[in-house]
């Protein structure tokens, strides 16, 4: 009844795209091979979650800037800019800085749990990525916590075969410019490859708005035998970005492209290490073992802190006009991290085992000290600020991640195959507070622990070769941030957020190599979420009281309608409401969630002409609905909706390329907001010309052999 359930539903949506989606040129969607279902090569067909696959050649004609404009085109996915790589995520949760999301980077976080940072993607060397696996909803029961809107695994470059040597540069008419290297070789047992890109941006439409990224990642293989081979890679990176903040309704209704921010900033120094060693026992047995080293810091005087001393107290607006609060703070953590794992096939009903474990040790610090700044009451620019010796913050945190899990699939009769998982997690934060008691972070000295068992069961069953179904239901979980436990005078009793997923979906090649479709329907419930709830005496203090739905539709259609035309549409349909929500005193139940556009899509088309090898032309529409603003639902965003062309013309070992995105020079936000002191826009870029060109020097070396 299930299976023909979910074949009515997708023979009357019209399909949906999340996995070809992606894919320029049409593939056989049952064929492709992905990693990140259950941390080992499977093929599509027998993964029973909504996962998409961002193809290298899809990455390799976009020529991102930034990593939303890949992002986005996944069905259900709505990547924020924030500008200069910054960001917030939606996939199945509204737009959000909460800890909400997993990114790996080659199947390892790449950061640590519990200091969960939503701008933890501009950590990625883009240079490095040939290709990205989103999985849509809660994979706890594999990668552990804030895996639940989902996963974004980032996948590296291996060595290449022969020697590689390709620089890219790029700029545009908004003051961007970009220096890629992407270099590789092997020669007998050893590989290398190593990539990176400078970006730096100046004179921007936007006043105090600049910024420069330099990151480089180093790759060593080397192959003891056909059975045993060792990895060892090495990421770096340097940011720094002034942090320009919202404009208010006022300037927004104006187009007045003033920033009121003349001093915030954020900055980034972050190394990774990854080693790992694997073995092959036999055709059906596999091990490895990766060891994991991460020295982060991240040092802010964030906009997102400044208050004004003027704004309503109960029913009066009372404080100056010319006086703000704010703070300037730095947060930083080192990692020590073991992951092992062995897959084992069994002829027995073409079964596997997946069986891993991992330990965790971060050391981390925070600091953060009170900053009084001045603001001019005619231009509303905060031009300036006195540091001051009061210390907000000044600790310290040891926190140690212990886990396991095991995963099981097998086919019990033809064309069925079925993938149950379990997972156990225990994490300890050990807190040192440097302050007093009578600190405005005075939490004493303490030892928490929290541990979360989660599952996972689903099945896929595959009709022939070009149709198929799943089903799954899904658990993921949260342990409460640093930041939510230690930030004021009393330590909170909380527990891990939780989240359930039920999920149903099926694919169809509805005309060979022509026309493709797929979709996921999903219902996900939250628990446990952790919310500030104000007490007896006024004061306010975290609990475990909020309970949040999501349901939707994730849909699309691939078309191949002639040889030299790829068409595609992905979107979804969403609902998010707060169940049961009591923040600060204000009750939100039954309330639709801020910042929850019901509709979003992405549609694409690209054209290929047989008459002149190595063009292509395309053509990119970005929508996001209207939302409401705050929890309340008093206000809403009306949303907005771009339009992206794209070309590019490859020659021999020369490519050269243009976008012009925003073409329309719409005038819109990215992201919307409203709060006690009122709105704020985040702008979206206006109408930028992109023109890059590369040469890959490899491909002239081969030639000349």
């Amino acid at each position: 009844m299930l299976v023909r359930l979910i074949t009515i539903l997708f023979i009357i949506s019209g399909g949906a795209a999340s996995a070809q989606d992606t894919i320029p040129a049409f593939t056989s969607y049952l064929q492709e091979v992905v990693v990140t279902a259950n941390r080992e090569s499977v093929k599509r067909s027998l993964a029973p979650v909504a996962i998409t696959s961002i193809s290298s050649k899809t990455i390799k004609e976009t020529k991102a800037v930034t990593i939303d404009q890949l992002l986005n085109k996944v069905s259900g996915v709505n990547m924020v800019s924030l500008g200069n790589e910054q960001h917030q995520m939606s996939i199945r949760q509204p737009i959000t800085t909460k800890s909400l999301f997993l990114y790996l980077d080659d199947g390892i976080p790449i950061r640590t749990t519990g200091l969960f940072n939503h701008n933890a993607l501009l950590e990625i060397n883009m240079a490095n990525v040939k290709s990205i696996e989103v999985i849509k909803g809660p994979s706890s029961s594999l990668y552990g916590s804030e895996a639940i809107g989902g996963v974004v695994n980032f996948i590296s470059y291996a060595p290449t075969a022969s020697p590689e040597m390709k620089i890219s540069l790029l700029g545009n008419d908004r003051g961007y410019r970009r220096a890629d290297l992407q270099s590789g070789f092997t020669a007998g047992k050893f590989g290398a490859a190593v990539s990176g890109y400078f970006a730096d941006k100046n004179n921007n439409y936007l006043d105090y708005s600049d910024y420069h990224k330099s990151t480089v990642t180093a790759r060593i293989d080397y192959k003891f035998s056909g059975a045993t081979s060792l990895t060892n890679k090495i990421t770096w990176l340097d940011y720094y970005s002034d942090m320009p903040g919202g404009i208010d309704s006022a300037m927004f209704a104006k187009k007045e492209f003033r920033n009121p921010q003349t001093f915030t900033y954020r900055e980034v120094k972050a190394f990774r290490y990854q080693s790992t060693l694997t073995h092959k026992w036999n055709d059906n047995s596999k091990s490895s073992m990766s060891l994991v080293y991460r020295d982060n810091t991240i040092g802010q005087n964030p906009a997102y802190r400044i208050k004004d001393d003027y704004r309503k107290r109960g029913n009066e607006w009372l404080g100056r006009r010319d006086l703000a609060h704010g703070e300037i703070n730095s947060s930083s953590f080192n990692s020590y991290a073991v992951y092992g794992q062995h897959k084992q096939d069994f002829k027995w009903m073409d079964a596997v085992v997946i069986g891993g474990v991992s330990a965790d040790v971060s050391p981390s610090e925070y600091t953060a000290q009170y900053i009084r700044i001045k603001k001019d009451t005619v231009t509303k620019k905060y031009t300036g600020y006195e540091a001051t010796d009061s210390i907000l913050s000044d600790y310290k945190t040891r926190i140690s991640n212990y886990a396991s899990y095991i995963s099981f699939e097998f086919t019990p009769f033809e064309k069925l195959r079925v993938v149950t998982s379990v997972r156990y997690d225990m994490f300890r934060y050990g807190f040192t507070n440097n302050l007093s008691s009578s600190s405005f972070s005075g939490s004493a000295d303490t030892l928490n622990t929290f541990s979360k068992v989660s599952s996972k069961i689903g099945f896929t069953y595959n009709f022939s070769n070009r149709t198929g179904v799943y089903a799954n239901y899904s658990e993921g979980f949260i342990p409460p941030q640093v930041t939510e436990m230690y930030t004021g005078v009393k330590v909170p009793d909380l527990k891990p957020s939780v989240a359930r997923n039920y999920e149903i979906g099926g694919w169809m090649e509805i005309i060979s190599r022509k026309l493709m479709a797929d979709i996921n329907i999903y219902r996900l419930n939250s628990t446990n979420e952790v919310v500030s709830t104000k007490l007896d005496d006024g004061s306010f203090a975290n609990v475990n009281a909020g309970k949040t739905s999501h349901q939707g539709i994730e849909l699309g259609i691939t078309a191949n309608p002639v040889k030299e035309v790829t068409i595609r549409w992905s979107g979804a349909y969403s609902r998010h409401k707060f169940v049961e929500y009591n923040e600060k005193g204000e009750v939100y139940d039954g309330k639709e969630m801020n910042g929850a556009p019901n509709w979003i899509y992405n549609s694409e088309v690209w054209y290929r002409p047989n008459i002149i090898k190595g063009l292509r032309v395309g053509a990119e529409l970005q929508h996001v609905g209207e939302y409401f603003t705050d929890p309340k639902n008093t206000s809403k965003y009306e949303g907005y909706t771009s339009l992206n062309l794209r070309a590019g013309y490859e020659f021999e070992a020369m490519e050269i390329w243009i976008s012009a995105m925003n073409i329309t020079d719409s005038y819109y936000a990215n992201v919307v907001s409203k709060g006690t002191s009122g709105y704020s826009y985040t702008l979206a870029d206006p109408r930028t010309i992109n023109i890059g060109f590369s040469y890959n020097f490899g491909n002239l070396f081969k030639s000349n052999q």
